[in-house]
């Protein structure tokens, strides 16, 4: 059995068991939730009708947000040239070293990139990225020779999606201390972004739910209107 804080049950109070909000509601509510010792993160959690076992019916993309993700991200970049990657704001590059310390356990890193010519070798090290949700691909944008650009679409707040077996996804959409307007239109941009990954002859409804929360908020029900 679940115990739960009373912080927690206080915000439960504050909400409709049943009613949905729109973002900027919801939003203005969770901001009126008490809130953790810590700066909580902010997710939008959908629930998608494609069918999960169909690969044609798999859901990944990227968003920028418009306000950043508020995170720190430690990106590591697959390259021939890791002196330029450095150089770049890459926080670890490399290839046959990185690879063999990711093939020993290693991935302490939120972000994975790499150009063209180092997939050849990164593919190696699939079975471990893969599952993660860390092996770089180009439908991510995360297999390119721009690094410079990559790197810095990173880590002013592109954020990538990926369904999951279930056919659910989680999006990061910023951080408490943001201020209401920054999270309504990053929290817009997400779902527009999820909207723009429709596959592509899917009949049906494509986004069945949609929630809000933070950390250690329960969760808001949007109103998909």
């Amino acid at each position: 059995m679940k115990i739960r804080s009373k912080r927690y049950k206080g915000a439960v109070s504050k909400k409709s068991s049943s009613e949905s909000y729109t973002i900027n509601t919801a939003i203005d509510l969770l901001n009126n939730f008490e809130a953790a010792k810590f700066d909580e993160s902010v997710e939008v959690s959908i629930s998608l009708g494609v069918d999960p076992k169909q690969s044609s019916q798999a859901v990944r993309g990227t968003v920028n947000l418009p306000h950043g993700s508020g995170k720190e991200v430690k990106v590591l970049v697959f390259t021939d040239s890791p002196e330029e990657a450095i150089a770049a704001g890459a926080d670890f590059a490399g290839l046959e070293d990185l690879i063999k310390k990711v093939k020993d356990g290693w991935v302490d890193f939120d972000v994975a990139l790499s150009t063209t010519n180092a997939m050849k070798e990164v593919r190696s090290v699939a079975r471990v990225l893969g599952p993660r949700g860390l092996m770089p691909t180009p439908k991510a944008g995360t297999v390119t020779d721009d690094l410079a650009s990559a790197i810095t679409e990173v880590k002013s707040g592109r954020v990538e999606f990926k369904m999951d077996k279930t056919g659910a996804m989680s999006v990061l959409v910023g951080k408490r201390s943001f201020e209401s307007s920054k999270l309504v239109e990053n929290t817009e941009a997400a779902l527009e972004a999820v909207n723009a990954a429709r596959p592509e002859g899917f009949k049906g409804r494509f986004i069945k739910r949609i929630h809000i929360s933070s950390t250690m908020s329960p969760s808001l029900l949007l109103d998909l209107n």
